[in-house]
């Protein structure tokens, strides 16, 4: 077999996967995590992690599964060193930007702490708002030889959304919105969300840019009472979304809701789209442009990419 020229790369987060694929090094990919799902073709990679919980549960037992996990100082996840070794990567890229929602660094360096040869460079990200994504896309091209292909992704990714931004400022009217990271127990969308959602010509009721989301209460929504919700679950497709509405959609006070009554409620795609720092934020720019302002942007994304609740 020929030897492969070029870096060896394992991605053990969906996000950065995206992001070496379309820096053109899909073919240079040995390795992903068991969240790694896009581009399709890396479904024929070996897998390195594994959830340590039941990721088919509800949203609320997910929940409390993972408080328990992390309340005994534990990882939600396994590293499978011996796989990564076989796989002689030269780089790994991992991320510190959450414990829960992937793999992060320190159970990286916990799993590599024991290879007494040659350790591969381990590249972490840490995003937490749109800028740190443009760096992040710029690390990687870097750590793998080619700086000049990140800051064209860049500047392409950054050419699109600013096209839909600027539609969207002659939009006379700027609906409220509310962006639902989690169902049960409840859980506003924060990080890049609330940039994405000032650009496709919404005013975010929840959540502030380059902070994480934060816990918010039923209460709290129904005070705001929102023009617009988006649910948008991480990890969830729209799916697995609407089998677990009923945990808002049961409550008497649902109903009441300006968005319930004027059935402005969506269902996104959060698992592919929102919820994962990558290049395909400019698709998740587009579906909120697309459900808040239909009479200006058809992009197409119904269905697949968003459903009315």
């Amino acid at each position: 077999m020929k030897e492969m020229v070029g870096p060896r790369i394992v991605s053990l987060i969906a996000s950065a996967t995206e992001i070496v694929c379309a820096l053109g090094y899909r073919d240079h990919l040995v390795g992903r995590s068991h969240e790694c799902d896009y581009p399709h073709s890396v479904a024929f990679l070996p897998i390195c992690t594994e959830a340590k919980l039941n990721t088919s549960a509800s949203s609320g037992a997910i929940d409390r599964e993972v408080r328990r996990i992390i309340a005994e100082a534990l990882s939600v996840y396994r590293v499978h060193a011996d796989r990564i070794k076989e796989l002689r990567p030269d780089v790994v890229i991992t991320q510190d930007h959450c414990q829960v929602c992937a793999v992060s660094l320190r159970d990286v360096e916990q799993a590599l702490c024991t290879w007494l040869d040659s350790r591969p460079r381990v590249l972490s990200l840490s995003p937490d708002c749109l800028a740190d994504l443009w760096q992040d896309i710029r690390l990687v091209a870097q750590a793998l030889g080619t700086p000049e292909r990140g800051k064209k992704l860049v500047a392409v990714l950054q050419q699109r959304m600013n096209a839909v931004a600027e539609k969207c400022r002659a939009v006379p009217v700027r609906p409220t919105v509310a962006c639902v990271e989690w169902i049960d127990p409840l859980m506003a969308a924060g990080n890049w969300v609330p940039e994405l959602v000032e650009m496709a010509g919404g005013l975010n009721f929840f959540g502030s840019a380059g902070t994480h989301s934060p816990w918010m209460t039923w209460e709290q929504l129904q005070e705001k009472d929102p023009d617009v919700i988006v649910v948008m679950p991480c990890g969830f497709d729209i799916e697995r979304s609407r089998r677990e509405m009923p945990a808002l959609t049961q409550r008497l006070d649902w109903p009441r809701l300006r968005a319930a009554r004027e059935r402005r409620v969506y269902l996104v795609d959060g698992n592919q789209y929102f919820n994962r720092p990558g290049p395909r934020l400019a698709n998740s720019l587009e579906i909120l442009a697309e459900i808040l302002h239909p009479s200006v942007f058809q992009f197409g994304y119904k269905v697949k990419g968003w459903q009315l609740l």
